[in-house]
C-alpha cells in the first residue's frame, strides 16, 4: 500500500507579523515546526505501513526551508519526501492551495491512501484535505479517529457532532485524522544516522500537469484579504496597595458602567 502524507511547516510561535499588502504571514526569520496535527497523520501512515507493507511518502508546499520538516519525517520513518516550492505558488488561499497539492500529488505518482491532519495551526480552516480529494476525484472522510484497512479500501470511524459514523471507502481515497487516532512517535536518532543525508526532492510548478500560472498562488485564489491589522493592545491597569479595595472596586465598575 502506497501512502502519501500532506505535511506543513507552521510558525512555532503565535507572534508572527502579517504583510498588510498581501495578507500572508511573514515567515522569514520566524522559528518553525511541523504542523502538530500532521504528526498524527504521519504516525497513522507509518503504522499502516508496518502492518500492511508499502511506502510512506511525505510532501509539503512551502519555501525551501520547509525541507527541515521533511528531514524530521525521515527521522520518524518516512520513505520519500517532496517540497513543492515555487514563488508562483505563494499567497495561495484554501482553494489554490488545495489545487496545488492535488497537482503536486499527481506529479509524484499514484497512491492508495492520502492522509492529512484535520487542520493547520496557522489557518484552522480544516478545508484543504477534503478539497484535495475533490480535485483528485476520490472519496474522502474527515474527523477520523480510527482507521483500518479492509480489503480493497479502508473503514474510517468519524467523530461527528452527535454520533460516531463508520464508512467504507475504496482505494484510492483521502482521510483527515483527529488527534485521538494515535500517539505520534519521536524522531529517531538511530534512523537519522542510518539515512544520513538522504535526498529531498524539490519540485516547482513546471513539474505539474497543469502549468498555467493563473491557477496558482494569488492569481488562482478565489478569496482576497481586504484588510488586516494586528490586534489592539491598550490594556489599562491599576495597582491598589492600601485602602478599602471592595469600595474602590465598586466605584471603578460604576465608572466603567459595568454596573
Amino acid at each position: 500500500m502506497n501512502i502519501f502524507v500532506c505535511i506543513k511547516q507552521v510558525p512555532a510561535t503565535n507572534k508572527v507579523q502579517v504583510d498588510e499588502q498581501t495578507g500572508v504571514l511573514k515567515r522569514t526569520g520566524v522559528a518553525s515546526k511541523m504542523n502538530p496535527y500532521d504528526l498524527y497523520a504521519l504516525e497513522t501512515a507509518l503504522r499502516l505501513k508496518a502492518e500492511h507493507g508499502g511506502t510512506v511518502t511525505v510532501g509539503t508546499m512551502g519555501p525551501p526551508q520547509a525541507q527541515s520538516i521533511i528531514r524530521e519525517a525521515y527521522m520518524m520513518g518516512a520513505d520519500d519526501g517532496y517540497v513543492f516550492s515555487d514563488r508562483r505558488l505563494g499567497g495561495a488561499d484554501v482553494l489554490a492551495t488545495s489545487y496545488t497539492l492535488s497537482q503536486a500529488i499527481r506529479s509524484v505518482g499514484d497512491f492508495d491512501l492520502i492522509l492529512c491532519g484535520k487542520q493547520t495551526t496557522d489557518g484552522d480552516t480544516a478545508q484543504v484535505g477534503p478539497a484535495i480529494a475533490e480535485y483528485l476525484g476520490i472519496p474522502h472522510a474527515a474527523w477520523v479517529s480510527r482507521l483500518t484497512v479492509n480489503g480493497d479500501g479502508v473503514d474510517a470511524e468519524q467523530q461527528l457532532q452527535d454520533v460516531i459514523e463508520t464508512v467504507h471507502m475504496p482505494f484510492p481515497c483521502l482521510v483527515t485524522v483527529e488527534q485521538d487516532i494515535c500517539m505520534p512517535r519521536l524522531p529517531s536518532l538511530k534512523i537519522a544516522r542510518e539515512i544520513g543525508d538522504k535526498p529531498i526532492h524539490i519540485q516547482g510548478l513546471d513539474s505539474f500537469l497543469d502549468t498555467d500560472e493563473n491557477h496558482y498562488g494569488l492569481s488562482g485564489s478565489a478569496t482576497q484579504v481586504e484588510r488586516i491589522f494586528p490586534p489592539e493592545n491598550d490594556v489599562e491597569h491599576e495597582i491598589w496597595e492600601e485602602g478599602n479595595h471592595a469600595a474602590h472596586l465598586m466605584e471603578t465598575l460604576k465608572k466603567w458602567k459595568f454596573i
